[in-house]
């Protein structure tokens, strides 16, 4: 059993959430990256993140995906890039931040939708970005109950870093590691039992 994959229920790991000030520091000295970087976008206590040009529709089909042995994803998946985008009632998509995110081994993001898209009756599951990982962050959103217009640029996500101490000492290195634009679910074909 890897003993860096798997927490001991008993062990605490305090964190300490990171503001404003902390956050500049950690950019001016290039542990955490954000770019494009628009300093207006770093509040108090998060940084806003805008949404792309680019999302994947999940398609409504009656065929079962299998997640060992599917190769062909496009009866599945529709990959869109446009300026602006409509989120039909009750749909998914897969959408994607605008900024590039490289987090230090000690930082854990904690992403979410900012509430007023939520008042919208927009969801997004919360989400946690892993201590090393950079790239775009793909962010899953289900429709309201009705359509609503988005446009890309537009501050729909927020992010709050938390520092872990003691240091971690594991970065994030798995299949999603520099991912560009909405990425679909990638699965391990033949997965150890």
């Amino acid at each position: 059993m890897d003993s860096a994959r798997h927490l001991d229920a008993s062990v605490k790991i305090p964190l300490s959430f990171i503001g404003r000030t902390e956050i500049l520091e950690l950019i001016d000295n290039e542990e955490l990256e954000i770019d494009p970087l628009l300093p207006e976008l770093i509040s108090w206590d998060k940084i806003d993140l805008r949404i792309g040009s680019e999302l994947v529709r999940l398609k409504s089909t009656g065929t079962i995906f299998d997640v060992r042995d599917h190769d062909d994803k496009s009866m599945f998946f529709q990959r869109e890039c446009a300026s602006e985008f409509v989120i039909n009632l009750n749909e998914r998509v897969l959408m994607c931040t605008i900024e590039r995110i490289r987090l230090p081994p000690n930082i854990l993001g904690i992403v979410g939708l900012k509430s007023s898209f939520s008042r919208l009756g927009l969801q997004s599951n919360m989400g946690l970005v892993d201590p090393g990982f950079s790239g775009q962050l793909t962010l899953e959103v289900t429709g309201s109950a009705f359509p609503i217009r988005l446009r890309s640029g537009e501050s729909m996500f927020h992010m709050a870093l938390a520092s872990l101490r003691p240091e971690n000492t594991h970065i994030y290195s798995g299949k999603y590691r520099n991912q560009t634009g909405p990425t679909i679910p990638r699965f391990d074909v033949n997965p150890e039992p």
